[in-house]
C-alpha cells in the first residue's frame, strides 16, 4: 500500500511540473502571436511611410518646378507655410517636453 502511495505522490509531482510546463508553453506561444501582429503593424507602418516619402518627393518636384516657373508670390506663400508649421511644431514639442 505504501509503494502505491508513493508511486501516486510522484505521478501528481510529474503532473503539477507538465502542468507548469504547458503554461510556460501557452504563454509562449501568445508572446509569439502578440509579436507577430506588432510585425503587421510595423509592416503596415512602413508602407505608410513609403506612401509619404513618395508624397513628399512629388510635392518637393511641383514646387521646384513652380519655382523655376518664377512664380514668387507662390514661393513666398509656401515658404511661409513651412515656416509657420515649423514654429508650431516647436510650440507643440516645447509643451510636451
Amino acid at each position: 500500500m505504501s509503494d502505491a502511495y508513493e508511486r501516486e505522490q510522484q505521478n501528481n509531482a510529474l503532473l503539477n511540473s507538465l502542468s507548469t510546463k504547458v503554461s510556460a508553453l501557452r504563454s509562449v506561444t501568445i508572446d509569439i502571436h502578440d509579436n507577430a501582429r506588432d510585425q503587421e503593424t510595423i509592416d503596415h507602418s512602413n508602407e505608410v511611410f513609403s506612401s509619404f516619402s513618395t508624397n513628399l518627393k512629388g510635392s518637393a518636384s511641383r514646387l521646384t518646378r513652380m519655382a523655376k516657373q518664377g512664380d514668387t508670390v507662390a514661393v513666398l506663400k509656401i515658404a511661409g507655410m513651412c515656416i509657420a508649421a515649423g514654429i508650431a511644431i516647436y510650440i507643440i514639442l516645447g509643451w510636451i517636453f
